[in-house]
């Protein structure tokens, strides 16, 4: 059940970058309903770790929501597999080289490290900027640290504006506004809100009309986070934790 529906909300993130509630309004009471009976009439030594489960993954779900790391549809199918698989599946144990107590955690891990790849991608498209137009990757912002030049480079690139007008998947991730001297400041952003997008295009598509920007502006891709968790969660029945496996590996060396 968890596997059908989450293949249907990941190819609706991937197709429209959101996901009905409605999808949710249905997963939530099924998982609720299956996973209490079986832990009540079946497993009741494991209520403790069903409750648990869900208060954690309930807890950084709604953490990285508010924080504007995770977009609700993220935060609702983390809180549903909670419902549905608290914990590993018994059967599934012993081909299970190591897992956490909490499953939605592994799922959860196990995508962050999947959507960590996109970093590859980034890079790539900076460097093929870089190399294409000649110019400075952040002119215009000198007087940003380089802890926020490094997490932009690795987590968005650089677009014409024209291009950031037509694609309604990427999102800036810079702003200018006029100081109190009247000269226009160009900043980074890390996290910007949704409900703060219009305005900043519109503050930046003034910004071109009038020259102001002419070496393209930053943008990050609105990644369909969705896919990441289905396969990460594959990959938790199939192999574990793959973040905890990769340390092993690193640390202890068959």
């Amino acid at each position: 059940m968890s596997l059908t529906i989450m293949t249907y909300a990941s190819w609706s993130d991937w197709k429209k970058r959101e996901v009905s509630n409605r999808v949710w309004m249905v997963f939530a009471p099924l998982a609720f309903a299956l996973t209490t009976v079986q832990y009540v009439f079946l497993h009741h030594e494991l209520l403790l770790v069903y409750v648990l489960s869900f208060a954690v993954t309930f807890g950084i779900a709604t953490i990285l929501f508010y924080a504007g790391a995770f977009g609700g549809a993220d935060a609702k199918a983390l809180m549903c597999l909670a419902l549905a698989l608290p914990y590993y599946p018994m059967d599934l144990l012993s081909h299970v080289p190591f897992f956490s107590p909490i499953l939605p955690l592994t799922v959860f891990s196990n995508a962050v490290l999947l959507a960590a790849l996109t970093v590859v991608y980034a890079l790539l498209r900076n460097l093929f900027w870089r190399l294409g137009k000649g110019g400075k990757l952040f002119e215009g912002f000198e007087n940003e640290s380089l802890w926020r030049k490094l997490i932009v480079l690795v987590t968005g690139y650089k677009v014409e504006l024209a291009t950031l007008e037509k694609n309604a998947h990427v999102f800036p991730i810079e702003d200018i506004t006029a100081k109190e001297t009247g000269m226009d400041e160009r900043r980074l952003l890390l996290f910007p809100k949704d409900e703060t997008q219009e305005a900043i295009l519109a503050r930046l598509r003034s910004a071109g009309q009038e020259g102001k920007i002419k070496d393209g502006v930053w943008v990050t891709p609105g990644l369909p986070l969705l896919i990441f968790i289905t396969a990460g969660l594959v990959i938790a029945l199939l192999f574990g934790d793959i973040v905890w496996l990769l340390l092993r590996f690193i640390l202890l060396p068959p």
